[in-house]
């Protein structure tokens, strides 16, 4: 698809109809409609194809008082085997723009709908840089900016120009700066809380088809250059896409690796304070000789890995749970996977093993990166 014009919604308050425009349906399965492929169903399940539709849906639900579920991809979430009793409001609405705007820079407004990896796809073929590291990332526009997402050295808070939010509170639609979204590491203040909804997205890409710097270890060998590098943002693309598969990162039906959330935990960040204490423990177990990766969060905080971390508390790739319905991804220990018939309990149950083998392990307690829905755990 090549970029296109696309209207804008006006900033105004509006009196919602019964759901006239958009499609509802009802006892849906939200396991069909998520990549983890488990979830109940929703009571209400309604398709908004338009900006509009999403507004209209969201002052009806406020009249009724009905809970709702804004749904986008569902490659970021976990639904409880219970469903959702409410409505749950799957975004669907389509449109892209671009703008130059001066010195080599272009701003790319995107409609929340759009499949992200299609719009990525679709910067580079046109010569943008910018996306380049956060292909093949399941999932739609909208859900971008809430989780910050991020992969190979780059997230969205440093592309991310601002987002236009539909307040649940009052049916008007805000232009919200990036700078006022408290984007941080895998969160923002829209993450945990349905107090609004994305509608759009803009970002700010240079229009001189190369990609970023080149921050990942990993992907400049790949690519074969020094890291800070810049390369064409085709083949930082192709490399990125490369990595993926090779994980199981990259969606497809047929292979159960990509049958997951994602990475399931977020990389811990410690205060230092901490970090001599899981180094030493990490020593005493591993033996001196065994370095315990480590990246700087800031002055005062360090980062560890959650794989690394996982791996040395005794759960391999390919670690199967009680009922061995879920298990650890056979290619990383990152991603929770659903084996082909597993339900919301099973992963759930694989988690909280996982997370309590590592605290007792190392004294580190793993969060969740996933949005869990009417669950926990």
């Amino acid at each position: 698809m090549r970029l296109a014009m696309m209207g804008r919604l006006p900033l105004t308050s509006v009196t919602p109809p019964l759901f006239d425009t958009a499609s509802l349906r009802l006892d849906v399965p939200l396991a069909e409609h998520t990549t983890l492929r488990v979830g109940g169903p929703a009571a209400r399940f309604v398709t908004a194809t338009q900006a509009s539709e999403l507004v209209d849906v969201v002052a009806t639900t406020n009249q009724s008082g009905e809970p709702l579920l804004v749904l986008g991809g569902g490659s970021n979430l976990v639904v409880g085997d219970a469903g959702f009793p409410g409505t749950v409001l799957k975004v669907a609405n389509l449109g892209r723009r671009i703008d130059r705007i001066g010195d080599g820079l272009v701003q790319l407004t995107v409609e929340a709908g759009e499949q992200w990896d299609d719009v990525v796809a679709d910067t580079v073929e046109q010569g943008l840089g910018g996306l380049e590291c956060l292909s093949g990332i399941p999932g739609l526009v909208g859900a971008t900016p809430v989780q910050n997402v991020g992969a190979y050295g780059v997230e969205i808070s440093e592309l991310l120009t601002s987002v236009d939010l539909l307040d649940r509170a009052t049916a008007r639609v805000h232009q919200v700066p990036a700078a006022e979204l408290g984007l941080a590491y895998r969160t923002s203040v829209l993450k945990g809380t349905d107090s609004a909804v994305v509608l759009r997205v803009r970002f700010t890409l240079r229009g001189d088809e190369r990609s970023v710097p080149i921050r990942y270890a990993e992907l400049a060998r790949t690519l074969g250059v020094d890291p800070q590098a810049r390369v064409p943002a085709a083949a930082a693309r192709a490399a990125v896409l490369e990595l993926r598969r090779g994980k199981g990162m990259v969606l497809d039906p047929a292979d159960h690796d990509t049958w997951s959330a994602g990475s399931f935990f977020t990389n811990p960040i410690i205060d230092n304070a901490q970090l001599e204490a899981v180094q030493l423990r990490a020593a005493e177990l591993l033996g001196a000789d065994v370095p315990m990766p480590t990246y700087p969060a800031d002055s005062d905080h360090t980062k560890l890995s959650a794989g690394w971390l996982i791996e040395r508390a005794g759960f391999p790739k390919g670690h199967l749970g009680a009922g061995q319905r879920a298990g650890l991804s056979t290619r990383h220990t990152l991603a929770l996977t659903n084996r082909g018939s597993a339900t919301a309990v099973d992963v759930l149950d694989l988690a909280r093993e996982v997370r309590e083998g590592v605290h007792a392990r190392f004294g580190v307690t793993l969060k969740p990166e996933p949005v869990l829905v009417n669950c926990e755990f």
